[in-house]
């Protein structure tokens, strides 16, 4: 069971959704006194929330090690500003959002803003209301023809292009993420120059992240006398200050806020006080039926897929790492990890670096993903922290080590067409000892072993194995099939490497070696390390 708290409203197609789960306790907490959520937040799987509720370092305590055993805080919505990413990250877990369902609804929004500010209408229905018949107070812009910036080039930004463009209005954009000349089959023009965009536009609007201030004083002055601003993102783009300021001056014509920093803003703003040159909503993106049914019900399906082991939704501090993977890539995140483990159990004493080499496009595409697996299944055997791929690589650089990718070398690449490598170094006794062991995926989608410790070899790893290396003299392989024959267990593969005078053998055995086992067959002379590795059994439907 997963006991899964609803600690903000929610639409009700959400409810119900989780209301039918039969491996969901459910509990619903809308209103909450100060301090009361870090109280309990640690006694649930997963938390959803929406904008209401601020989840801080002192919520989160009770995780990183401590008795709390929260996964997955779900935000109903794009923004998390109200969730302490990074110390969620360091406590293992995923903070996830719904990318998505606002996308149309926030677009639409921002376009009736610019349309609202350009033909005056809240302050041409306001004056019909108070018993005025006045056409000339509200003359207005019209849109065709008309050049709009749009800052940020994400869902929500093509959006609005498409929306633009249906208007026959010029579009041109920047993203500093997007590196194509154009976009929409040619018909945006994608500017590389933040301020070479300003001085192009009757109308910008911003869809960014939020974080800094984009549009202040200085940005604001190189803009087109006239211009007009919408911001439907985040407050803090755009210096309101300065805005309101070039309002007053002429410089810029008007602008549609319906954000602001914070939240609420204080009513004596001076944006408040432009009358028919502004039009302010108090933060309506996303406030349409339609996005917060869509998003409810994503927010349940995308924590419930987390909880249950079948992958990654809306993720925002995973690091990149992928979950729509083919089955090819499956693979190869599968391999990964058994790589991990595998290394793990022949580590005397830990790590101090870690790196992972990837060779051909498929590995390559997929190498963060990759690598976040592998190191999570490394340090599984030396922590005991609430460890995953969420907060991997914070844990293994708080104990100082170093995390690296690479493309393999050459000749390697020369022999095989995909593969991956992970390598580690460790310290014993003062010397650093290194130890590597390199995999790739064939046509079958198993995995495959191909060297540990520049012995070469194919096997598949799978199942208890026992790692040996020894002197490469004649009666080891007997010795060890005879031990192994009184002990009562059976060898069901091996594999035997050799390389100067030593010899590596891996071996899969029908059951777990015993301690004892394990301990009699290091007290033999001819070998120098026995090492018992367990991994899962195969994955078939990959």
């Amino acid at each position: 069971m997963f006991d899964i708290l609803v600690a903000d409203s929610l639409a009700a197609e959400g409810l119900a959704i989780l209301k039918d789960q039969p491996d969901v306790k459910l509990t619903v907490q809308e209103k909450w006194k100060p301090g009361e959520l870090a109280g309990v937040l640690g006694n649930y799987d997963g938390v959803i929330i929406r904008s209401g509720v601020q989840i801080r370092g002192p919520e989160l305590a009770g995780n990183g090690g401590g008795p709390g055993k929260l996964k997955a805080i779900a935000r109903a919505g794009v923004g998390v500003d109200n969730v302490d990413v990074d110390a969620a990250t360091k406590a293992g877990v995923l903070v996830m959002n719904t990318p998505d369902a606002n996308t149309i609804t926030t677009a639409e929004h921002a376009v009736a803003l610019m349309m609202a500010l350009s033909r005056k209408i809240p302050a041409a229905d306001a004056s019909l209301r108070a018993g005025k018949w006045d056409r000339k107070t509200f003359m207005g812009k019209q849109l065709a023809g008309k050049t709009i910036g749009i800052i940020g080039f994400g869902r929500i930004g093509r959006a609005v292009a498409k929306r633009a463009l249906g208007l026959e209005m010029k579009v041109v954009a920047f993203d500093k993420f997007y590196f194509a000349e154009t976009a929409i089959d040619g018909q945006v023009k994608m500017i590389k120059d933040f301020d070479a965009l300003l001085p192009l536009c009757d109308y910008i609007t911003l869809h960014t992240p939020g974080g800094e201030t984009l549009l202040g004083a200085e940005q604001i002055a190189k803009c087109k006398k006239g211009v007009r601003f919408i911001n439907a993102a985040r407050g803090g783009l755009i210096d309101e200050v300065a805005l309101a300021a070039a309002i007053n001056s002429g410089h810029v014509a008007g602008a549609a806020i319906d954000v602001y920093e914070p939240e609420p803003p204080a009513m004596d703003k001076e944006i408040f006080k432009l009358g028919d040159k502004t039009v302010v909503t108090p933060h309506l993106g996303a406030s349409t039926t339609e996005a917060q049914t869509a998003a409810s019900t994503d927010v349940v399906a995308g924590i419930l897929t987390y909880l249950r082991g079948e992958g990654l939704v809306g993720a925002v501090n995973a690091g990149g790492v992928e979950v729509n993977l083919s089955p090819q890539e499956k693979a190869y995140a599968d391999l990964a990890q058994r790589m991990g483990t595998i290394l793990a159990g022949i580590a005397e004493k830990g790590f101090d670096s870690i790196t992972l080499r990837t060779n051909g496009e498929l590995p390559k595409r997929i190498a963060n993903t990759l690598q976040r697996l592998a190191v999570m299944n490394l340090l599984k055997p030396f922590l005991s922290e609430n460890l995953n791929v969420v907060n991997a690589f914070s844990l293994a650089e708080a104990r100082g080590i170093n995390i690296r990718s690479e493309t393999m070398g050459q000749a390697v690449q020369r022999a095989i067409q995909h593969s991956i490598e992970l390598e580690i170094t460790e310290k014993v006794n003062g010397e650093t000892h290194t130890h590597t062991i390199i995999g790739t995926v064939f046509a079958d989608n198993l995995p495959r072993v191909l060297g540990i410790k520049g012995y070469w070899m194919d096997m598949i790893p799978a199942g208890n194995m026992v790692l040996i290396v020894n002197k490469d003299k004649p009666g080891v392989i007997g010795l060890v099939g005879n031990t192994f024959g009184k002990l009562n267990i059976n060898i069901a593969d091996m594999t035997i490497s050799r390389k100067g005078d030593k010899a590596l053998m891996l071996l899969k055995v029908d059951t777990e070696p015993t301690p004892d086992a394990l301990a009699t067959l290091r007290a033999e002379p001819s070998l120098e390390v026995v090492k018992a590795i367990k991994l899962p059994a195969l994955d078939t439907t990959l």
